[in-house]
């Protein structure tokens, strides 16, 4: 009876099995956070996010050229005026983490920040 059952499953194959819906990676589809910098903060500053969920972070900008910065994690981009940048992202760990603009902006740049919370 075992034996039917690889048989069956040998023949859908890796195709079939996605065709059906199954899906083959045990990693979640990653949420798309979207994020707005103007001069001198983004929208929204406060992010939450789960642990070990993939991310897509959708900056968008609209004054001049800023950053994006999570050095905490070891993550950056520029957020270029009307463009988006995507970046992807893997929340390894738990905690509240500062996210930041590392391109100067113009005076209120120092206040430029957010909080990026991973439960």
């Amino acid at each position: 009876m075992h034996a039917g059952r690889r048989i069956v499953l040998s023949a859908v194959g890796l195709g079939g099995l996605a065709a059906l819906g199954v899906r083959l990676s045990a990693q979640p589809a990653p949420r798309v956070v979207k994020i707005h910098a103007k001069k001198f903060d983004y929208t929204p500053d406060e992010v939450r996010l789960q642990k070990g969920v993939p991310v897509i972070f959708e900056l968008t900008g609209q004054d001049t050229t800023m950053g994006f910065n999570i050095p905490d994690f070891k993550v950056r981009a520029d957020i270029v005026p009307d463009k988006v940048t995507r970046l992807d992202f893997l929340p390894d760990r738990a905690g509240k983490f500062a996210f930041y603009c590392d391109v100067f902006c113009g005076s209120g740049h120092e206040d430029m920040e957010g909080t990026l919370i991973v439960e």
